[in-house]
């Protein structure tokens, strides 16, 4: 069986409320945080698939990720305005090929390029104007988008943010020895992010906020979870009060152990929907077993699987895990982080086309 196959009509109700165990799932419903760029153009050229339109244009992006997440059998589809994230002093970032977003390694929180490390760079950073945003993206989507779709967005990524703009030794020697320069910076990135969640459920195409907020390592959460408690989590519970305000949903994305954690993002800060999983860390299987019934589990197809397995070893594990977390819903699946482009397409591809065709026993 090939992709095309079998169609998928775009349900973004229906998928909401699966994951939130209001209905039986009607299929699997597939969700992923993003595709790389040298993803999308492998999917094009392999399925001959053209986005009509220059790279030059302002709406370039969204149209290119719509027609593909449509064909890939999303219901919902990522969009996103550059200029709402925060300049950073990344080395060693490179352009996908053409692609418009950078593949930003993770050296963009090495200490030595973290771009605030006193009040006068405090000062002199160029923080994201949200009001100036160019919202043209948004505004094409809200009149656009295939009928049942819906459009997510990246935001609120209040603990990550502050650690690539003061490099983890600039971040924690200052929970001791600078609190009000770091709380500043807690300060304007929780703002900052509000401002940009408030104006993204603005728009009837957004369905949800994706919180994207990697707080733990792989056995435990970066700092102490109380303080993550404290300076981080009453954020993304504003985040979360803003979306859930504007009838949207709000899930998160947290890589590592954030056991710790749980029980304050299910009854404080109420995401929708936790995602990001790792087998080293938390099989997702487990995590469903754990937290099913309570919140929405997402993804969790571990990345290093997908990225050294065998197609047919993909296609197992996937019916392995719907098989457990399909049928009483609560589940979307997809990898467990996101389509990186290190990750074999034939593996991506049987990943979805595995999901496609499952039905249970």
């Amino acid at each position: 069986m090939s992709l095309t196959d079998i169609s998928i009509t775009p349900d973004f109700d229906a998928f909401i409320r699966t994951l939130l165990y209001k209905e039986p799932p009607k299929r699997v419903f597939h969700s992923e945080l993003f595709l790389d760029g040298p993803v999308k153009y492998a999917i094009m050229d392999r399925f001959h698939l053209s986005p009509q339109e220059s790279p030059d244009n302002p709406l370039f992006d969204v149209k290119l990720d719509t027609m593909l997440y449509r064909f890939l059998g999303y219901d919902m589809v990522r969009v996103h305005l550059p200029e709402s994230e925060f300049p950073m002093n990344i080395q060693g970032a490179t352009k996908a090929d053409g692609a418009s977003h950078e593949k930003r390694e993770r050296e963009n929180s090495i200490d030595e390029n973290a771009p605030i490390r006193s009040w006068q760079d405090f000062e002199s950073y160029p923080w994201p104007r949200i009001s100036a945003l160019d919202t043209r993206p948004l505004e094409w989507a809200e009149k656009n988008l295939p009928e049942g779709m819906k459009a997510y967005e990246l935001s609120d990524q209040f603990f990550e943010c502050s650690t690539w703009l003061m490099g983890f030794q600039g971040m924690f020697t200052s929970m001791y020895d600078n609190v009000e320069l770091l709380d500043a910076v807690l300060q304007k990135v929780g703002e900052t992010y509000l401002d940009y969640t408030r104006l993204l459920c603005d728009f009837d195409c957004v369905g949800v906020i994706c919180g994207t907020d990697d707080m733990g390592f792989k056995t435990d959460t970066m700092v102490s979870p109380e303080w993550l408690k404290n300076n981080i989590l009453t954020w993304h519970q504003k985040g979360a009060a803003i979306a859930h305000d504007k009838g949207k949903r709000y899930f998160l994305h947290s890589c590592g152990q954030v056991d710790a954690l749980m029980e304050d993002l299910i009854t404080k800060v109420k995401i929708d929907a936790k995602h990001s999983f790792e087998d080293e860390v938390y099989p997702v299987t487990d995590f469903y077993r754990k937290y099913g019934k309570r919140i929405g589990v997402i993804g969790g197809v571990d990345m290093n699987f997908l990225a050294t397995a065998q197609p047919d070893e993909v296609r197992k594990r996937v019916r392995e895990t719907l098989e457990i977390c399909h049928p009483q819903g609560g589940y979307a699946l997809g990898s467990g982080n996101s389509i990186a482009y290190y990750i074999p397409l034939d593996n991506y591809l049987a990943m979805l086309e595995e999901g496609r065709k499952f039905a249970p026993d």
